[in-house]
């Protein structure tokens, strides 16, 4: 009796254990498979870009500002960011200037081969609406409830943003239209925002004004790389003088920033390094500023598609990835 007692004790531990075995495989089946679908959603993944592009300036003899912004707005749609995901503000309509003898175009070069302004431009936020105010509140997300989706910087944590400015600037301060100004401090405040509310994953913030490089001096944030056109103490200077209309048409900075990007399309490898790399001082007439330090990756490894571009790269898989489906029940 005593000695079938102790098989059947025996057989009662292998069982808990066996039963415990299994318990402990399947919890760990589980986490795996979380761990997998957690790996292949994550966060810090990149799925989307964004562009912001603002001229800040007013009046006929700053059409140079509307023609960078136009340009940039030009470039980043042809390398395949739709008008979805572009905002795009124009503090004046030099288009229906009365001064302008080429009504209802924008030109970047004297030669006038393309018309900036054409069929396909959305602006979305124009003339008046350009303010510090509405600036903040597109970055940081703090619209009013009415606000239309064209004005709406609808970003996550997985997305790129190209933030581009260009006006007349100085010492750690834009002009917005004659009437008021942005400093550092704002721009930088507003970009912590939108990290800790998760709004970027990355930005690229580039400006072409006076003393550019003072605008990112005080940025704080994870993940930003800036680029400006002009060191403290200096002037960022037109280019391309059209005598037809009597005004200049471009900005140097931005003028070259462009000329590298003609010889990028959606599918290149050109890198962020490789168009910095390209900054004339004797050409641009100014000392372009760059700074890393808030930039985790290398400048050799981001392409500039990272920034300007829609197309992603997708992994093919040869076996279906386990989703966890359920079996129907009856």
């Amino acid at each position: 009796m005593n000695l079938f007692r102790a098989l059947l004790h025996l057989a009662g531990v292998f069982l808990s254990a066996y039963i415990l075995t299994a318990e402990i495989a399947q919890a760990a089946g589980v986490r795996n498979k979380k761990q997998k679908i957690a790996q292949f959603l994550d966060t810090e993944n990149h799925t989307n870009n964004w562009a912001v592009l603002v001229c800040t300036s007013r009046f006929w003899f700053n059409y140079r500002h509307i023609a960078n912004t136009l340009s940039m707005y030009r470039t980043v749609k042809r390398m395949g960011i739709p008008d979805s995901h572009i905002i795009l503000m124009l503090a004046d309509d030099m288009a229906c200037n009365p001064r302008n003898c080429y009504p209802a175009t924008v030109y970047d070069h004297p030669k006038k081969t393309t018309d900036l302004y054409g069929d396909n431009v959305e602006v979305d936020y124009r003339g008046y609406e350009v303010t510090v105010e509405n600036f903040i509140r597109l970055l940081t997300g703090r619209v009013e409830a009415q606000t239309p989706r064209n004005k709406r910087l609808l970003t996550d944590d997985k997305s790129n943003v190209f933030i581009y400015m260009t006006g007349h600037g100085g010492e750690d301060f834009l002009k917005f239209q004659d009437a008021e100004e942005i400093n550092s401090y704002d721009i930088a405040d507003a970009m912590q925002q939108m990290w800790e509310k998760k709004r970027y994953r990355e930005i690229l913030f580039m400006i072409d004004t006076c003393q550019a490089n003072t605008m990112f001096s005080k940025f704080y944030s994870p993940n930003v790389l800036s680029i400006g056109s002009s060191d403290k103490g200096e002037n960022s200077y037109s280019y391309f003088h059209d005598r037809d209309i009597g005004v200049s048409v471009i900005d140097r900075f931005t003028y070259y920033n462009l000329d590298f990007f003609e010889s990028v399309d959606m599918s290149s490898k050109h890198t962020m390094d490789e168009l910095i790399g390209t900054y004339n001082t004797s050409l641009i007439h100014s000392h372009p500023g760059v700074r890393t330090d808030l930039y985790a990756r290398e400048l050799q490894k981001t392409y500039l598609t990272d920034f300007f571009g829609a197309v992603q790269e997708v992994e093919l898989t040869t076996k279906p990835f386990p989703i966890g489906h359920k079996q129907a029940t009856v």
